[in-house]
């Protein structure tokens, strides 16, 4: 479910970031129907997608979806449709609000839990030296990690 959701957000993202300017000022309006993502071997607009039905989904990719892979499906466009305002543009201010949402410490990072799962608070340190857009992400899997190391040292001394 995530990774639908995900996929439409960073498509329309992507799209809406590729076609709007930097600069405020007076910008032409973008349309949900102007917009194209790809959709099993062909593409579709936002809007069409938005309106795309389960059974027109599933002709579409291809194959059939699995019970969870249809509640996900319409989720994401449930969520779709909050972004395409009433005349068909596309609502800036609710995608970049649901942008600022998707952190980047959501989901797993093996490299910051390995660092604290195999060094300890040496790892932890590490993760907290290195600077990148995954740091936030690596230092929670460093100490979601440590928290492990040290479990698993306490009980090996009480045991």
């Amino acid at each position: 479910m995530k990774k639908i959701i995900l996929f439409l957000v960073l498509a329309i993202s992507i799209q809406v970031a590729s076609s709007t300017p930097l600069l405020k000022g007076p910008s032409k309006k973008l349309y949900a129907s102007e917009i194209m993502v790809p959709l099993g071997n062909s593409t579709i607009s936002l809007f069409d997608l938005s309106k795309l039905s389960i059974k027109e989904a599933e002709a579409v990719k291809g194959a059939k979806m699995s019970f969870g892979d249809r509640i996900a499906f319409k989720v994401a466009q449930h969520k779709l449709r909050h972004y395409i305002n009433p005349d068909g543009s596309m609502n800036d201010r609710r995608m970049t609000k649901q942008l600022k949402k998707m952190s980047a410490t959501d989901g797993f990072h093996a490299g910051g839990f390995f660092l604290g799962l195999l060094l300890g608070l040496i790892g932890l340190l590490i993760a907290l030296l290195i600077n990148d857009d995954k740091k936030k992400a690596r230092v929670k899997w460093a100490l979601i990690g440590w928290g492990i190391w040290i479990a698993i040292v306490l009980v090996s001394f009480v045991l």
